[in-house]
């Protein structure tokens, strides 16, 4: 009997990117391939401006590319409309960010659940699945703070608990600890590493910060619109 092979959570085929400014034509990514599969928690690194930001939001269906093909679970994600492809984000991808970008009037329980009423979830639903999150990030006793009562910390770990609301298969992160003091985000890496572990979450994690990169299952290096696999 032959057994089904599964696609990966996520690839990118020959993936290009272009931008034309003041003239002249910048390649940024230029025939990059990635592949990542259940379970994997991968980390980009590189110096400003190689393109990680730009790699992401191609990979998030928050950009198109010049040139290539990305594939979410063996879906071409090219041949989407604007709508669907809205869809697509909210229901199949977290997002993580530098800045938490939390609705200061919400409080911490409310953010978490907007993307599940979003989707269409009924409230309930959304307020009993957001509260298992929270709860799972430490944020058992904050759930009724505004963003502006939170530390920073507290704001990052709400921002994660949303990102996973809808069970996304991916989570992708821009320098998700940038922002935060060498203890703090060291209990963020920890946090990432957990839901990896717990939840079989994927994870695509651009960063600086080469000491949480060591601990992922893959690290790469963008360089010259390519990446080079780190050992």
């Amino acid at each position: 009997m032959n057994e089904i092979k599964v696609p990966p959570v996520f690839e990118a085929r020959g993936l290009s990117k272009v931008f034309s400014k003041g003239g002249r034509v910048i390649e940024v990514l230029s025939g990059l391939d990635l592949l990542l599969e259940k379970r994997e928690i991968v980390g980009i690194l590189g110096a400003s401006g190689a393109g990680k930001s730009t790699l992401l939001h191609l990979a998030g269906g928050l950009d198109r590319p010049t040139a290539g093909q990305i594939f979410h679970n063996g879906e071409d994600i090219a041949l989407l409309g604007e709508e669907r492809l809205a869809s697509f984000r909210n229901r199949r991808i977290g997002f993580v960010f530098q800045m938490h970008y939390l609705l200061l009037e919400f409080t911490c329980l409310e953010n978490v659940m907007m993307p599940g009423i979003i989707a269409g979830k009924e409230k309930s639903m959304a307020r009993e699945k957001a509260t298992l999150l929270l709860e799972k990030v430490g944020l058992k006793d904050r759930m009724d703070h505004r963003p502006g009562e939170l530390s920073g910390g507290e704001q990052q770990r709400a921002a994660v608990a949303r990102a996973l609301v809808n069970d996304p298969s991916l989570i992708l992160a821009d320098e998700p600890t940038g922002n935060l003091d060498v203890k703090t985000a060291g209990s963020v890496q920890d946090l990432f590493l957990d839901l990896n572990r717990s939840l079989g979450t994927t994870f695509l994690v651009v960063t600086h910060n080469r000491e949480m990169a060591a601990r992922f299952t893959r690290r790469f290096q963008l360089r010259d619109g390519t990446l080079h696999r780190e050992a």
